[in-house]
Parts: C-alpha cells; structure tokens; sequence
C-alpha cells in the first residue's frame, strides 16, 4: 500500500513540475497569458487538485493491470498522451483556450507520462521480479 501511496505522490509532482518551465517559457517568449481571471495562486491550487485526480487514477489504474503494464509501461504512457493531447486539442477549439497553451500541455504530457510511467514501473514491480543487489 506504501507504494501506491509514494506512486501517487511522485506521479503528482511529475505532473505539476514537468509543465512549469515549459509553460514559463512560453509565458516568457509570447506573453501567453494564464487562463483565469483569478489569482494566479488560486490557478495553481486548481492545477494542483486537477493533476492530484489524475495521478491517482494513472497510479490506480496501472496497479489494477500491472501485469499486462508492468513491462509495456510505455504504451501506458503512450496511451495517457494520446488521451490527453487530444483535450488539449479539443479546448483549443474553444475562444477560452490558446493553441500555444494547447501546444504546452501536448509537450508537457510527452515528457511527463513516460517519466510518470516509469517511476510507476519500477514502484510496482512484484517484489519477486527485483534484482537484490548483495
């Protein structure tokens, strides 16, 4: 159970970390705006709670089917890119969302699913498939 509990907390801050300098970057190099009229602390707060609903769902979910993800676990990631590069899409559709902050998330989502996926993996592997280093 520690492990799914760790699994989360390392899948959430992979996910809140990995976006902040690329979207700092675009922020920096375009004048990108945040997409609320709110504080930018209440922003993050709701990034925050967002990325913690999807943490424990990417966790949950491999650790209901570790052994067909264990050793695919970059198809698992593949396949939690494609779902979400696809909403990224689908909001910049609407006048609420950016292409450039669209483009953010799909960059984002590229590098932070297969790195969430691994640690995950590696997390999850039964205890009788670790190599013990004596």
């Amino acid at each position: 159970m520690h492990r799914i509990v760790l699994a989360v907390a390392l899948t959430l801050l992979i996910t809140f970390v990995v976006p902040l300098p690329i979207y700092g970057a675009l922020y920096a190099l375009t004048g990108l705006q945040i997409p609320t009229s709110g504080s930018p602390a209440q922003f993050m707060i709701s990034v925050l709670v967002m990325k913690l609903g999807v943490a424990v769902a990417f966790v949950l979910l491999f650790f209901l089917a570790r052994k067909t993800w264990i050793t695919r676990w970059t198809t698992y990631a593949f396949v939690w890119w494609v779902m979400f590069a696809l909403i990224e899409v689908g909001q910049a559709i609407t006048p609420d969302y950016s292409s450039l902050a669209a483009i953010g998330g799909i960059v984002s989502e590229a590098i932070y699913f297969p790195l969430s996926a691994f640690v995950v993996a590696r997390l999850l592997l039964p205890l009788e498939k670790r190599h013990v280093s004596a």
